[in-house]
């Protein structure tokens, strides 16, 4: 028990034991304690003992004291706090981790030096603190002031004792006087103290080492340089090198780092041997699972550099070799900056940014679309630069908005799932995934100003189709050529024998027509002045083809009808590529339903309509919308009436908005028919580039339309076709049914460059005339209709034959 005299007066307070005052006894000590220190008149009283928190204590006993931040040292890792106090025409200068901390240590000095009050905190209070500080803190600070001292293992537990520390102060006047108590080590250095950082304590096990860690261990003191940048702009590719015993390795990447990763591990696998798994194991700093060496499972480890590589080769990013702020562009300190995830799957993008760019806020952009298919867009901005992300709810669309930022910043790739990824295409001049959300959203656009916001009635559809055109790698230049909808065939009761009804209102197709018409106007232009304006430039040896470096690029808003939708988008088959392109299920051809939607195999006899069957109850077939773009990665999308006039053009992409699946796009489109045989130039098969969308379109349910609506460039405004009858819903031929594009064809010929000027001297007088004086273009369909008959897909239903033996009606 300590003892605090005064004159006469002696009472207890503090100390251990027995005798140590409790509740109102300890609190009338206290203030006992402190009627003396204000009243104190005579000799020096001696050093007394306090466990209330000093500023509590100070302010009690000195209603004047003031405190006042004075200055602020140190960077984000370790800062320090000046706090000064002012009290009773005195200044004490505290230092401490927090504001909090410095108070109380300024308020220590002054107790001490005023009323010789030395604070010392409860030990169980200090426990407690302790306890909930561990728990919350992310680095905590110890202070080092006390000897310590290491007590021996006990035999009988076989257990480690604890460290026991004998604290020494020093009292103003510098003597040490031992209190001989036990306590915790506060967390602040109230007498400049020796200050260290407690490490963290890291769940999970360790993280593996990265090849460029594991290099630097066995080779310190290896300088990378810097090669050569190649590739465009917005997609370089970097190229670094190190020299290991005499011998450089270089890596390639699309950062410096990634660079730096892959030529580290090139030089490990170079040099880097070992007599079994085990030790392997032990030199990558991972767990031995399996530590006998005389097992043939620890041989050979074939996995040993898989922490260096990802699939195809890419490098995996640890969380110990997580890009530094300045690589990632960021102001923020490193040690502040949570580290990079080396895999983004399993957590939402916005998880993964807060944790890297804690406090970011999203902003609400706009709000687009038909009332049953929304599209929201937010922007977040992340060092100074800003990502919008569009989706069907304001949750997607901020999602979608933050792994733009962590790809465009962190180079964080998020993972597709098996069969969404792009289908390259070579030679393509655009950026993939930015050119497929380009064609995507300016379709919509165009689509939504032509139907007064999605306000209009004709705004209902199921599917949207269009062509945009490009020119060069840059997307800033497309331009919309044609929007259409549509899901319905012609009812076989309203076919036309004059080629005024159209038989397919797919939307895919209705594109197709609507692009014709703008081929017709670009080669009307050589008919004047205005040739140079034209996408199509003079042969020589007749004929036109198109400018270098112009592209069509095909929108449709789901998977087109027939074999490229034939699977199931959620069950573990879709994830799969397709093993098995010609099974029953698989490749075939199939056709429309009249009147309605789907498809359905078409026939192995490959039975013939006739009109009169037609006419008398037999559906009439049209092939599917997948059969037809196949069809027209062969022959091309000019058809054959063009054809006398222009080479083959061919769609250099195809983007789905919903449905996307690569696999089953790519086979339906051009992969079943590889083994067509027998083409010749200027025909070949045409592998287009093949993408989904950023924002896919969600699936909506209902009755489609009877309609169909179509625009091309130059026109005014919509054209509405009734699906059922062929035609307009005034009644006269559509712009593009077969005898508006006959008329459009007889403007040309004779007028124009001809490819077949040598083998055709007199004007057609019927369509299907027309259609057969181009013997390299029909020749090229045979040998197509030959190679799905050879693969067993089934053969290719024709109309009937009098749909195209009509003459040219005169305007």
């Amino acid at each position: 028990m300590d003892n605090i005299e005064r004159g006469d007066s002696s009472l207890t307070y503090g100390g251990t034991g027995d005798e140590q005052p409790q509740g109102d006894d300890q609190r009338a000590a206290i203030n006992a304690l402190i009627e003396q220190c204000r009243n104190t008149a005579g000799p020096e009283p001696k050093l007394m003992i306090s466990n209330k928190h000093p500023v509590m204590l100070l302010n009690e006993m000195r209603r004047d004291a003031a405190y006042q931040l004075t200055a602020e040292k140190g960077d984000n890792l370790l800062r320090i706090f000046e706090m000064t106090l002012s009290v009773a025409d005195k200044k004490f200068i505290g230092s401490g981790l927090s504001k909090k901390a410095a108070k109380q240590d300024a308020a220590e000095k002054a107790l001490k030096e005023m009323f010789n009050i030395l604070y010392v905190p409860d030990e169980d209070a200090v426990v407690k603190k302790a306890k909930k500080r561990t728990a919350q803190e992310v680095g905590g600070l110890e202070e080092e002031d006390g000897k310590e001292e290491e007590s021996a293992a006990t035999a009988e537990g076989g257990q480690e004792a604890g460290e026991e520390a004998a604290e020494s102060h020093t009292d103003a006047d510098g003597d040490d006087e031992m209190l001989g108590k036990k306590r915790a080590f506060p967390t602040h250095g109230a007498n400049g103290h020796m200050l260290k950082a407690k490490k963290r304590k890291m769940h999970g096990p360790p993280t593996p080492k990265n090849a460029l860690m594991q290099l630097n261990e066995l080779k310190p003191g290896l300088t990378f340089q810097f090669v050569s940048q190649t590739g465009p702009v917005h997609a370089p590719v970097f190229t670094m090198s190190v020299e290991v015993n005499g011998q450089v390795f270089d890596g390639a990447g699309t950062t410096k780092k990634k660079a730096k990763l892959l030529a580290a591990e090139k030089a490990l696998g170079s040099f880097v041997q070992f007599p079994n798994a085990s030790e392997a194991h032990q030199a990558m700093g991972r767990q031995i699972t399996n530590a006998d060496f005389t097992s043939d499972s620890a041989d050979v480890d074939v996995n040993l550099f898989n922490n260096f590589e990802g699939e195809k080769g890419k490098v995996i990013e640890t969380m110990e070799t997580a890009p530094a702020a300045v690589q990632n562009g960021s102001s923020h300190p490193p040690g502040r900056k949570a580290a990079v995830p080396s895999q983004p799957t399993g957590k939402n993008p916005v998880m993964i940014l807060n944790e890297l760019r804690p406090g970011l806020k999203y902003d609400f952009v706009s709000e687009t679309g038909e009332s049953h298919s929304k599209c929201f867009v937010m922007s977040v901005t992340v060092d100074s630069e800003t990502f919008q992300g569009s989706g069907r709810n304001k949750k997607l669309a901020k999602a979608r908005a933050a792994q733009a930022a962590l790809t465009k910043i962190f180079n964080l790739e998020f993972s597709h799932a098996p069969g969404t990824q792009p289908v390259p295409r070579e030679g393509a001049l655009q950026v993939p995934q930015i050119l497929a959300d380009v064609v995507s959203k300016l379709v919509l656009d165009k689509f939504s100003e032509l139907t007064d916001g999605f306000t209009s009635q004709y705004a209902r559809r199921k599917v949207l189709a269009g062509f945009v055109m490009t020119q060069g790698p840059e997307t800033d230049n497309a331009q919309v050529i044609c929007v259409t909808t549509g899901t319905k065939c012609i009812n076989g009761e309203y076919m036309s024998s004059q080629g005024q009804a159209v038989n397919d209102c797919h939307a895919e197709i209705m594109a197709r027509r609507s692009l014709l018409r703008f081929l017709y106007s670009q080669l009307e232009m050589h008919l004047g002045s205005e040739s140079e304006g034209s996408i199509f430039i003079k042969k020589e040896n007749g004929g036109y083809c198109l400018k270098a470096n112009i592209q069509f690029h095909l929108y449709i808003s789901t998977a087109p009808c027939g074999d490229s939708r034939i699977f199931s988008p959620h069950e573990k088959e879709a994830e799969l590529a397709d093993r098995h392109p010609n099974r029953k299920a698989r490749g075939q051809l199939r056709t429309k339903i009249e009147s309605g939607e789907g498809t359905i195999p078409v026939k192995t006899s490959g039975a013939i309509q006739t009109w009169d069957g037609v006419l008398q109850g037999e559906r009439l077939l049209t092939m599917s919308c997948s059969d037809k773009i196949a069809r027209w990665n062969v022959l091309g999308i000019q058809g054959s009436l063009l054809s006398h006039f222009v080479e083959p053009i061919y769609i250099d992409s195809i983007v789905l908005g919903s449905l996307y699946h690569g696999d089953h796009l790519s086979r339906a489109v051009y992969a079943r028919i590889n083994n067509i045989e027998n083409i010749y130039m200027p025909f070949m098969l045409n592998r287009p580039f093949l993408s989904g969308i950023s924002n896919p379109e969600s699936r909506q349910p209902g009755k489609a339309p009877n309609f169909s609506v179509n625009w091309c460039h130059g026109d005014e405004g919509l054209e509405v076709i009734n699906a059922t009858t062929g035609k307009t819903e005034q009644g006269p031929m559509s712009r593009v049914c077969k005898q508006s594009l006959f008329q459009h064809f007889d403007k040309l010929f004779g007028q124009v460059s001809s490819v077949t000027s040598q083998t055709i001297t007199t004007r057609p007088k019927l369509y299907s005339e027309a259609k057969a004086g181009v013997m390299d273009y029909q020749l090229a369909k045979q040998q197509l209709f030959k190679a799905f008959q050879k693969s067993g897909l089934g053969s290719w239903v024709t109309k009937p034959i009098e749909l195209d033996q009509f003459e040219l009606i005169s305007s």
